[in-house]
């Protein structure tokens, strides 16, 4: 069964400029400007200058959902042009000390289990990774941006072929905020 319409809406909070044009969405605010294409989706966004309204006409099943998906990421991206996103990230050894470096686009990890060769792990966008003593910070307005540098980041120290219990040496997300510092 279809629905006659599905419709939601968000309202623009002081200090953010939304524009769409063809179903790209870009947010402007103090701390970024932010732009997504949503062409792919058969769903209407619009503006008036205090809310943003994303509906879709006598819709299925998919096109219902992603009525409420398109608002997330809207949502996501104010909150990233106001207060951006911090992921933090512990550094963690036993055996053999890891040395974390930052060169150019990429994090360098050296010495993960007494490798030789360093492991590389890339940084996406606009995204600012700092190194904190046994700290990673990674902070960004994208959200996906920021959430995908600190899973690449991860990802890279991922052990195989060993007893995750008694190798527990990597580098793990311990945190995550809204807001930059």
């Amino acid at each position: 069964m279809r629905l006659p319409e599905i419709s939601r809406s968000i309202s623009i909070p002081a200090g953010v400029v939304i524009t769409v044009v063809d179903r790209k969405v870009t947010v402007k605010g103090g701390k970024a400007t932010l732009t997504r294409d949503f062409s792919h989706a058969n769903i209407s966004i619009e503006t008036d200058g205090k809310t943003v309204s994303v509906g879709a006409k006598w819709p299925r099943k998919k096109e219902a959902s992603l009525v409420g998906t398109i608002n997330s990421h809207i949502q996501n991206m104010i909150m990233g042009v106001t207060q951006g996103y911090t992921y933090k990230l512990k550094i963690v050894f036993s055996h053999f000390p890891i040395t974390v470096k930052i060169q150019g686009r990429a994090v360098l990890v050296e010495n993960f289990t007494g490798e030789r060769r360093a492991r590389s792990a890339k940084i996406l966008g606009d995204v600012k990774v700092k190194l904190d003593n046994d700290d990673i910070i990674v902070q960004g307005a994208s959200l996906e941006d920021v959430s995908q540098t600190a899973a690449n980041i991860e990802t890279v120290t991922r052990v195989t072929n060993k007893d995750p219990r008694v190798f527990l040496d990597g580098i793990y997300v311990y945190e995550r905020n809204e807001g930059m510092d």
